[in-house]
């Protein structure tokens, strides 16, 4: 499954970037989230790059399907895993990973902020993908559908934090 979005903000690239990379930010955005138990293991950041890991318990958005319930718990350990990388002076990219424990599906996608000091645009990507005979497509449709309701939520959040 892929889903593509796009996010405008009206803050600079320099503010939008500030406030992914800080770690109050993480922590206030998470706790509007619903998220509990919030680490944030690393987060560096130079001129060209950046790398920051998030690691929480999260839940569904949604009510899981009954015959999804064998690979859901109540509370989910997430890790999401950043790589922010510099391309020029109005465009930087990423390439995440994100890791649900005992769910046997994976989510992969990447972003791309482009703008100017006064406004920007977050190109977002997510794959995801299951391997499970006969249940994989399901679990799959399931993620992306739990990740889109996640990603719009987060996203508003980030707009009334700026």
């Amino acid at each position: 499954m892929e889903l593509e979005l796009r996010h405008s903000y009206d803050a600079g690239l320099d503010r939008v970037l500030g406030a992914f990379f800080d770690e109050a930010h993480i922590q206030e955005k998470n706790q509007r989230l619903g998220s509990r138990n919030v680490r944030i293991p690393e987060l560096t950041r130079d001129e060209l790059s950046a790398k920051v890991v998030v690691e929480r318990e999260m839940m569904a958005s949604t009510e899981v399907p009954g015959i999804l319930s064998s690979f859901h718990r109540e509370w989910s350990r997430v890790r999401q895993e950043e790589h922010w990388f510099r391309k020029d002076d109005g465009e930087w990219h990423c390439e995440f990973r994100v890791r649900i424990e005992g769910v046997p599906a994976k989510i992969k996608g990447n972003m791309r902020l482009q703008g100017t000091d006064q406004a920007c645009i977050n190109y977002v990507t997510l794959n995801v993908w299951c391997e499970v005979p006969l249940l994989g497509k399901k679990i799959a449709r399931f993620l992306a559908d739990d990740s889109h309701t996640k990603i719009e939520k987060e996203y508003r959040i980030t707009r009334q934090l700026l």
